[in-house]
């Protein structure tokens, strides 16, 4: 008979105690552990067991090396973030908020995939998923759905159906039989993770998985399902708004610098190749307030469009709020701008928003913060056609950023006709049609903009 006891495991970190205490030893949260039952028996001869030769030691110099042969994929977005495609044998977990898009984004993914998929889901019955397939796009014959829990019926149906990609939505709600627990604790979520990451491994079938998130935002169960997979990915974006951006925490094939942009119409999500012509409106012409910065989201320049509104305070303390960008760096930089410039906002209420719905925090965006907040101030338009990128320091200074050159071309492109920039960049001018102009201190943006 299998010995069983109790362990207290943490939701999150993971971290196993013998008895039951207020506060986590391992992550130091408090009322984190759950009890559950350990019990110590053989493997469960229905879960994935595949055959497999035992390995043995090899010299690095012996080992032969192949590329990898990586599943295309039709989403761009997607693939870019991945590396380039699916690798045979992964194991990706995705993770976002509620209502954010993620099951909509692996069905279109397994809609337009070129093989046999198997999308099995434990939260919707096959009606729902042909539903929301339809108004997404034509659902296909390679798409075979299972509504299943239970993993060891899972993989008698995957081992007759022979899917080239398995889609599992989501990893919750999925349930070992030898794991006296129930769906979505620390045992359960581990014991299934581990089940399909051997049939991964075994079979050469990739597998993506479906995680949820707990309240601070990181994906619910032990911290050790992260560190299981190959790939984890982060689906972000505010439910109310347009835009969605796909990241990648952990990519043990490709890099994790890649970001997608999707927004979210009535037929799906759809990729955004130039997400700088839907960022930057036109319409804020001869408004004062608006200013235009080049920020690089991972490795992809991007221009987004940042306004303010300085106005006199109403109540006794003056207010500072921001909508996509970190409240204490904009209280900085109003300390520069009054300590340097000699500018008296501290009586004065400051708004700052960043236009559709993104959260940045590149340090590039500071030179285009404190234009925004003098062109309020002053009530002194921006001309369109003038775009800003470099970082601030206390001193007072324009600081060098990353990237400068992929900022310099990315607003060339979109027909800006001058770039403000630090002067301590070493760039070759004469090899841009825009007109770059170099700041070594924020009193040089007052002079050349404002005065």
């Amino acid at each position: 008979m299998a010995k069983q006891k109790s362990i207290f495991n943490c939701t999150q970190c993971g971290t196993q105690h013998s008895k039951w205490m207020g506060q986590c030893q391992g992550c130091k949260e408090w009322n984190t552990l759950v009890e559950e039952v350990e019990i110590k028996s053989k493997p469960d001869p229905r879960a994935w067991s595949g055959e497999q030769a035992a390995a043995k030691p090899i010299r690095i110099e012996d080992v032969e090396h192949t590329s990898v042969q990586r599943f295309p994929v039709q989403d761009f977005e997607f693939s870019r973030v991945l590396g380039g495609g699916i690798v045979p044998g992964s194991v990706t977990l995705l993770g976002g908020e509620p209502g954010i898009g993620k099951s909509t984004l692996l069905l279109q993914l397994a809609l337009s995939f070129s093989g046999t998929v198997a999308y099995v889901s434990g939260e919707e019955s096959p009606s729902q998923i042909k539903l929301r397939g339809e108004r997404i796009g034509k659902a296909v014959s390679e798409l075979y759905l299972l509504s299943e829990t239970k993993t060891d019926a899972i993989f008698n149906h995957l081992k007759s159906v022979r899917p080239h990609l398995v889609i599992v939505d989501s990893i919750q709600t999925l349930h070992v039989p030898h794991v006296e627990s129930t769906p979505g604790s620390v045992a359960q979520i581990r014991e299934s993770a581990a089940s399909f990451i051997r049939y991964a491994k075994e079979t050469g079938t990739p597998v993506l998985l479906i995680g949820h998130i707990n309240k601070e935002g990181s994906i619910a169960g032990p911290k050790i399902l992260e560190h299981m997979v190959d790939v984890v990915l982060q689906f972000e974006g505010d439910p109310n708004l347009l835009y969605r951006i796909l990241r990648a925490h952990k990519n043990r094939f490709g890099s994790t610098h890649e970001i997608g942009l999707y927004t979210m119409e009535q037929g799906g999500l759809y990729g955004v190749e130039n997400p700088s012509e839907l960022l930057v409106t036109k319409q804020h012409e001869g408004l004062s307030g608006n200013a235009v910065a080049v920020m690089v989201e991972g490795v992809r320049p991007m221009l987004i469009e940042l306004q303010a509104l300085c106005s006199t305070a109403v109540y006794g303390t003056p207010q500072r709020s921001t909508t996509g960008f970190d409240t204490r760096r904009l209280n900085m930089l109003l300390a520069v701008l009054e300590k340097r410039c000699g500018f008296r906002l501290g009586q004065k209420d400051v708004f700052l928003n960043v236009t559709g719905g993104l959260k940045v925090d590149d340090p590039g965006l500071d030179l285009a913060v404190i234009a925004a907040i003098l062109s309020s101030n002053g009530d002194a338009p921006i001309t369109g056609k003038v775009c800003f990128a470099g970082e601030v320091g206390l001193t007072g200074e324009v600081r060098p950023i990353t990237r400068v050159e992929q900022r310099i071309k990315e607003a060339e492109k979109l027909g800006f006709e001058t770039i403000y920039i630090s002067g301590h960049h070493q760039i070759e001018k004469s090899h841009y049609d825009i007109a770059i102009v170099g700041l070594k201190k924020i009193e040089e943006l007052v002079q050349a903009q404002f005065l």
